[in-house]
């Protein structure tokens, strides 16, 4: 009986050891994969062609936002599928690209990358980095809840616009509701192109 007890203990530590590990490992991937998604986009600004952030990724950055209320810069992936969004904010490529006229579709997970937009309020400042270095500065002058059931994204508009799209609530212990947060900026000015 004795041996049984002593066996399971040490099963259930081994087990303890292997999915502590598994958390560490996720969480290491993850945060090295933020500075390869920031050397590449500085290779990027460089001399403005893809680089891949590995070599084996389906994905290249195509822009930056920075949030200064909030504190947060994000390196922007082409491409919204979920293997783009685990690392960071997407680029819907069926809308424009960041900055041109139009209206430019970025995702994010309501969990990680966009956590923050919980926070954001109207009139703050948002500003989009290019990958020629161009700067433009974004105002949100908009933010709500919607029902992907019941409404669409529309894509035109006469100067550049940001929508960044979260899935709502940020509390929610279930993923891939219906529920949407939406935040819509729109260009207020630009700066210098900066490398």
């Amino acid at each position: 009986m004795r041996n049984w007890r002593k066996q399971a203990a040490l099963l259930l530590m081994v087990l303890a050891v292997w999915l502590l590990g598994e958390s560490a490992y996720l969480f290491a991937k993850a945060r090295f994969a933020q500075y390869l998604l920031d050397d590449a986009w500085q290779r990027s600004l460089r001399d403005g062609n893809d680089h891949r952030p590995w070599p084996w990724a389906d994905t290249a950055p195509i822009a930056r936002l920075v949030f200064p209320a909030q504190d947060k810069k994000l390196v922007v992936l082409a491409g919204a599928s979920g293997r783009n969004l685990a690392f960071g904010p997407s680029h819907l490529s069926a809308s424009v690209t960041p900055g041109q006229v139009g209206v430019s579709v970025i995702g994010g997970h309501r969990d990680t990358h966009f956590a923050f937009l919980s926070q954001v309020q109207l009139g703050e400042q948002i500003l989009l980095q290019s990958r020629d270095g161009r700067l433009q500065w974004f105002e949100i002058v908009q933010i709500q809840v919607t029902d992907v059931r019941d409404s669409d994204i529309r894509l035109q508009a006469d100067a550049p616009v940001l929508a960044l799209v979260a899935c709502y609530p940020f509390t929610a212990l279930d993923s891939g509701g219906p529920l949407r947060y939406l935040v819509i900026a729109r260009q207020v000015g630009r700066g210098l192109s900066v490398s």
